[in-house]
This record gives structure tokens, C-alpha cells and sequence, in this order.
């Protein structure tokens, strides 16, 4: 029997990988009962959609998501 392997991931990032890969690429549909989420807490902010594009067609080029790229930005400048 195959060992089992557990990644740990967000919900963003299992969204990510999800968008990229069919479930039913690694041959193993059975039904996972196990699941378990770390969720973290998080605070919103409104943007201009205009600078919102921008950092959408930026993170693209990066191949990021926006968040990840907000995050990195605000940890440089705020330190």
C-alpha cells in the first residue's frame, strides 16, 4: 500500500494548483474525508480598479497571484 503524502496549502493556493491541474490527472479518485484548512485571518482594502489592472497584469507577468503580490509589496515598504 502507498504511503499517503500531505502538503499543507491555503485555500488560494489549492484554488491555484486546481486551476491548473484536473483532479483525475493523478489516477486516484477516491473520496477524501480528511481535508483540513488552515485559514488565516485577513483584512480588506478597496482599490481603484484602474491600479487594480495594473497590479493584475503585473502579478500575470510575475506568474502570481495579486495577493501574493500586494503582500510582498507591502511587506518591502512597511518592513
Amino acid at each position: 500500500m502507498k504511503k499517503n503524502k500531505h502538503k499543507e496549502m491555503t485555500i488560494s493556493e489549492a484554488g491555484a494548483f486546481y486551476d491548473e491541474h484536473d483532479i483525475f490527472e493523478f489516477g486516484d479518485d477516491r473520496e477524501v474525508s480528511d481535508i483540513k484548512f488552515v485559514l488565516q485571518k485577513k483584512k480588506y482594502v478597496g482599490l481603484d480598479a484602474k491600479l487594480f489592472k495594473k497590479i493584475q497584469s503585473k502579478a500575470r507577468k510575475l506568474h502570481i497571484n495579486e495577493d501574493a503580490l500586494i503582500q510582498e509589496w507591502l511587506k518591502e515598504k512597511v518592513g
